[in-house]
């Protein structure tokens, strides 16, 4: 009898396992202010990155998180940063690309401020919101914009230029 009680009660803690799968850590999506883009810049002195500034509602962007993540892969030591242009109100969505594409583990950013023509001025003052936007820094932080979707080959020759 003893031995049958334990089988249940071993039976039912397995059930309860099994029932509640494991979920992912929430994606870290920090909140992009006026002064966020200097933090980026001043948290990543002397060394190269890429920014890219995607939305949920861009299908252009999210054919190219495949590829993104696939960067991510073959170029671990690249810092890559992504930056959500959607309302931080939209964070489940936002995550749930991310998830789906592996990209949870670099640095994410939604944009937390109404005024989102303001966010864009202080990164760039010559990007009028057009996306996907990329910009490649070298360690120098010179950098390039590319606005539109990048092939493989495109994204290739501007790394090897910033890696440098």
């Amino acid at each position: 009898m003893l031995l049958k009680k334990q089988f249940l009660s071993a039976l039912v803690i397995l059930l309860a396992v099994l029932s509640n799968p494991i979920q992912a850590e929430p994606t870290d999506l920090k909140p992009f202010l006026t002064g966020s883009y200097q933090q980026i810049l001043a948290s990543n002195t002397n060394q190269p990155f890429m920014l890219v500034v995607w939305s949920i509602t861009c299908s252009s962007c999210l054919k190219d998180m495949p590829l993104l993540s696939l960067i991510h892969k073959k170029r671990p030591e690249l810092k890559i940063i992504m930056l959500a242009a959607d309302d931080i109100s939209e964070t489940d969505q936002i995550q749930s690309i991310l998830k789906k594409n592996q990209l949870v583990d670099i640095d994410n950013w939604v944009y937390a401020d109404e005024n989102t023509q303001k966010l864009q001025f202080e990164i760039d003052p010559k990007w009028y919101g057009e996306l996907p936007r990329t910009y490649f820094f070298d360690k120098t932080h010179q950098r390039e914009s590319v606005s539109g979707v990048l092939s493989e080959a495109d994204y290739d020759s501007r790394l090897i230029k910033i890696l440098k």
